[in-house]
């Protein structure tokens, strides 16, 4: 018969046995004979073992230990990123199996092993960070662990619901295959009226602060736009960190940050060169897989239709760069696609729907066409605007006629003889006109006086009668 000793910080092997671990001490499985001997629990923290004897074996004194590291620190060393770092303890016993686990705690959990000093952790600090560290050794073909260590980061001030909401990213990726990164955000529900946000984009070892922001009602920053950055959708386990923090002159700011992977916001682009022909009442839509880097099995697209005449529309989803059906030759047909990548290959954001294609009878006029007529319909009110504001205001300041004065025109010597010759005649006709008016007045007057003198005395006579 035969007994191993083990406990959960160390373990010795005497000779092969049927040991079983407890949670109070140790049980030892007995043989055919039917026994189970007791011993005594190893004290919690002890991290040696007991020397235990059995009845049967020789006195012997066996002893191992397994020791926590030491200098166990966290420091932020980027956005979103610590370096965590630690050293064997001193004391610890020369062993090529000596291994650690890590326990990230704080903000997700996130075991990992590693038989290194030093690890680089990409996570969102806005909460403060925690882990612990333990040894691990394995030693006769069983492992045994340490006690843990841990090292914390405490959350940056700021006031509670100061920091920003509902923070989505998209990238949009050029024909030249450089990356832009488009961010909007909320404002907080406590933030102040004075707040300003400060959106900063770390991609690999590469941090930006954004330039053009766009704002609320408030003035404050609520939307990001980069124009060119160093991200690459075509690298894989690498993450796109956004950190946005605050100011006010009223409160702190709590800041904020959030983990893209650049694949899932990628904005596809539209697919190209989208033709189409009919035959009979075969219809045959062909495009060009988008501009990308990713093999052309990596697309999925999006195929619409629209009958203008009867209304009905539909959407199939296809893997191939074509799409047939038969169609009613005598109606008129929308058609436009858009494109993703398939879940195997990073599927990202669809893509925007391509313009439309006409095919059939009474085609409508295009969205070019439309444009343009709507240019010009604005050129020409713009034009008329312009020519009222110019008359009113040069008829409130007088500005034509200073503008244009009028030209003065010679005097004319002979036409002015003539007019003067004219005007002495009129003047002549005039004053004898006058004098006969005048004459004539005179003597009615003179008749009238007579006649009321005859008038007045043949009223007299009759008195006297």
């Amino acid at each position: 018969m035969c007994i191993i000793y083990e406990c959960n910080e160390c373990s010795q092997l005497l000779t092969p046995c049927n040991l079983e671990i407890s949670a109070g001490g140790y049980s030892i499985a007995a043989d055919s004979l039917g026994w189970s001997p007791a011993w005594p629990a190893v004290p919690n923290g002890q991290s040696s073992l007991q020397s235990l004897r059995a009845p049967w074996d020789s006195p012997r004194s066996l002893k191992f230990q397994v020791l926590p590291p030491v200098n166990f620190t966290v420091t932020v060393s980027a956005l979103a990123e610590v370096l965590l770092q630690w050293k064997p303890n001193p004391d610890q016993e020369k062993n090529d199996t000596v291994k650690y686990e890590v326990d990230i705690m704080t903000p997700t959990l996130d075991p990992f092993d590693t038989k290194k000093t030093c690890s680089t952790r990409t996570v969102v600090l806005h909460n403060g960070f925690s882990a612990h560290i333990r040894t691990l050794l394995l030693y006769n073909n069983s492992q045994m662990e340490s006690n843990w260590v841990t090292a914390k980061l405490q959350a940056p001030p700021g006031a509670v619901e100061t920091s920003v909401t509902n923070l989505s990213c998209v990238i949009y990726m050029a024909i030249n295959n450089t990356a832009s990164l488009h961010c909007n955000w909320l404002a907080g529900k406590e933030a102040p009226e004075d707040t300003k946000y400060f959106l900063f984009y770390r991609y690999n070892s590469y941090t930006e602060e954004c330039q053009e922001y766009s704002k609320d009602n408030w003035k404050r920053n609520i939307g990001c736009r980069f124009s060119n950055t160093y991200i690459k959708t075509s690298e894989i386990d690498e993450v796109v960190v956004v950190h946005i923090n605050g100011s006010s002159k009223y409160t702190a700011i709590k800041p904020f940050e959030q983990l893209f992977n650049p694949n899932a916001i990628e904005k596809v682009n539209p697919p190209r060169n989208v033709t189409v022909s009919l035959k009979q009442n075969n219809l045959l839509v062909m495009w060009e897989m988008p501009d990308s880097f990713f093999i052309k099995e990596c697309f999925e697209y999006e195929f619409n239709i629209y009958n203008w005449k009867t209304g009905y529309k539909k959407t199939w989803e296809t893997k191939l760069n074509s799409f047939s059906l038969r169609i009613d030759d005598t109606c008129r047909y929308s058609m436009k696609i858009r494109a993703n990548h398939q879940s195997w290959c990073s599927e990202g954001i669809w893509s925007e729907w391509t313009e439309s294609v006409y095919i059939g009878e009474n085609q409508p006029r295009t969205s070019l066409d439309s444009k343009a007529y709507m240019v010009l319909i604005a050129l020409i009110v713009f034009v008329c605007a312009m020519s009222l504001l110019i008359a009113i205001i040069c008829r409130k300041y007088h500005l034509w006629s200073r503008l244009f004065p009028p030209i003065p025109t010679p005097q004319n010597s002979i036409k002015n003889l003539f007019l003067n010759k004219s005007y002495q005649r009129a003047r002549t006709f005039t004053s004898e006109t006058e004098t006969e008016i005048g004459s004539c007045f005179e003597d009615l007057g003179s008749y009238v006086e007579d006649l009321s003198s005859d008038v007045l005395e043949d009223s007299c006579n009759s008195c006297n009668l």
